[in-house]
């Protein structure tokens, strides 16, 4: 997988979700914690005990800079896998972000830090640390499966899970699809009169 990350920057994960048919999306509830987090990178897949979070430390040791942490913890709400310190540590590290199907807690001091966290919320319950736990292995995270090395989209719409076979040929058909969109856009949408006849036309195709 060889991917310009600056230039896929201006992506949205609207249209790769349109390329892939809305297959590959994370639950809606998973959000970044501010509007204009954007992450892409390479999965590194953690998947913990519900309540538990020490196999999450395994994995800042075993991840590399610019992996996004894609955490299954089941959708579990109630205990944060992770606070500002831990998040801190993330950055230091230079990982690229952190996706939960759960929960973190230390909200306000988390958005000090500008590190892109995507959750379903927060709490303020800590989890324990005894595991069990696993690291750098198949995952279901938001309903999405994700393989280790799967390239890994946000932005304010949501989290969109690539395949890391077939991540070239997604964001090529993602970036023809928003040329498309800005074409049709400047055809149709300036006028009431070319308004009125694309809707027709697509009244026509249906």
């Amino acid at each position: 997988m060889n991917l310009n990350v600056e230039q896929l920057q201006s992506v949205s994960t609207t249209a790769i979700s349109d390329v892939l048919k809305g297959m590959n999306n994370l639950d809606p509830s998973i959000k970044p914690l501010q509007e204009d987090y954007k992450i892409i990178g390479p999965a590194y897949t953690v998947k913990l005990a519900v309540g538990d979070n020490l196999y999450l430390f395994k994995a800042l040791k075993e991840a590399q800079p610019g992996d996004i942490l894609v955490v299954d913890v089941k959708g579990d709400t109630y205990r944060a896998i992770a606070g500002d310190f831990v998040v801190g540590m993330m950055q230091t590290l230079e990982l690229g972000g952190l996706v939960v199907d759960g929960a973190i807690r230390d909200l306000i001091d988390i958005k000090k830090l500008n590190f892109p966290v995507f959750s379903k919320g927060t709490t303020v319950a800590s989890g324990s640390k005894k595991g069990p736990g696993k690291t750098n292995v198949p995952i279901s995270c938001g309903g999405a499966s994700v393989q280790p090395g799967d390239l890994i989209v946000g932005d304010a719409n949501g989290v969109v899970v690539i395949s890391k076979d077939e991540a070239e040929t997604v964001l090529q058909k993602a970036q023809e699809k928003e040329a498309a969109d800005e074409e049709r856009e400047a055809k149709y949408g300036q006028s009431k009169e070319m308004i009125y006849k694309y809707i027709d036309g697509m009244i026509a195709k249906s």
